[in-house]
């Protein structure tokens, strides 16, 4: 009788044995199948959150966008300008200083093994020549962010308010002045584009009107910054892109060195001026100009051929 009392008993101890092993080998998978769901949650809310944190990002660029555009502040769309020969340049906003004036923000990519110098051949805006001061240093595979500034003096000088369409014409060289390309054209149309003023304003004495150019002489500004300045609109339609410069110029019968370089492209307009120096002046007692004669010499920019030269014009400033 105790041997079987023994072998129930046994087998009672083996069957709880059995199924707390049982018990215990279900537990990990049940902690396994949680660690995954909880993972996959904490997935899909990150995807969530990026989501919507990429949305946020959309919105407050449009709404900074609409809110330029309703304060009558000018704005441009991000465009690529050029993507040649390795070289992309990026025009990514319209900027704003208060010291240098409006300009082009542009993100400039050397995707080839060589260093370059980007530049503007020339800058047009609102169908007037624009002088730039723009060069920036690229190293081979490097980026750089350099903004492209509009002369605000020239603008102004042009009656320009606001820049509604802006051409460039860039070109990359290397430490050797060699170039990569030269004078490949870009335009950006801004927000004023619909609202630009064109109308040309040649209010002044026609100093010459032949072979499709154009020159008045405006203003006398003895105030300039190095000294005296005459200021010239120049107008051409001669169906080339031209250079202008002055010769033989003389004030009250003194002769005087005039600073004068103009290029005026093709349908293209220019405010420029002729400065004289201060002190040429002063050497020959000259204290208010009264009379001035001077001669144009008209070019080709691409050939450097001569168009025209023209007679000695004899103009009153007064």
């Amino acid at each position: 009788m105790k041997r079987k009392y023994g072998f129930i008993a046994a087998l009672l101890c083996l069957s709880l044995m059995a199924a707390g092993c049982s018990s215990s080998s279900e537990e990990p998978k049940e902690v396994v199948t949680t660690d995954a769901a909880d993972t996959s949650g904490e997935a899909e809310e990150a995807e969530d959150t990026a989501a919507a944190e990429e949305t946020e990002a959309e919105e407050t660029e449009e709404n900074a966008a609409a809110e330029a555009e309703d304060s009558g502040a000018v704005t441009i769309e991000e465009q690529v300008l050029v993507d040649q020969d390795g070289i992309k340049i990026t025009a990514t906003e319209y900027v704003t200083d208060g010291f240098m004036g409006d300009g082009i923000k542009l993100l400039i990519e050397n995707n080839t093994d060589q260093d370059y110098t980007i530049g503007c051949d020339a800058l047009i805006v609102n169908d007037y020549m624009i002088m730039d001061l723009f060069a920036c240093d690229v190293a081979g595979g490097k980026k750089a962010n350099e903004v492209m500034y509009l002369s605000s003096s020239e603008m102004e000088a042009a009656g320009i308010t606001n820049a509604g369409k802006i051409e460039m014409y860039f070109r990359a060289y290397d430490a050797d002045w060699e170039n990569l390309f030269s004078r490949v054209y870009a335009e950006i149309q801004t927000s004023a584009y619909d609202s630009m003023d064109t109308t040309p304003d040649d209010t002044g004495l026609e100093l010459l009107n032949e072979n499709g150019i154009r020159i008045v002489g405006r203003t006398v500004d003895e105030n300039s910054f190095w000294g005296t300045a005459i200021l010239l609109y120049c107008e051409n339609t001669s169906g080339r892109n031209v250079g202008i410069s002055v010769e033989n110029m003389s004030i009250n019968g003194f002769m005087m060195t005039p600073y004068y370089a103009a290029e005026v492209y093709d349908g293209k307009k220019s405010i420029d001026e002729i400065t004289i120096l201060s002190s040429e002046l002063e050497e020959n007692g000259i204290e208010s100009i009264e009379e001035v004669e001077l001669e144009f010499h008209i070019y080709d920019l691409d050939t450097y051929e001569t168009i025209a030269d023209s007679d000695a014009i004899t103009f009153s400033a007064k």
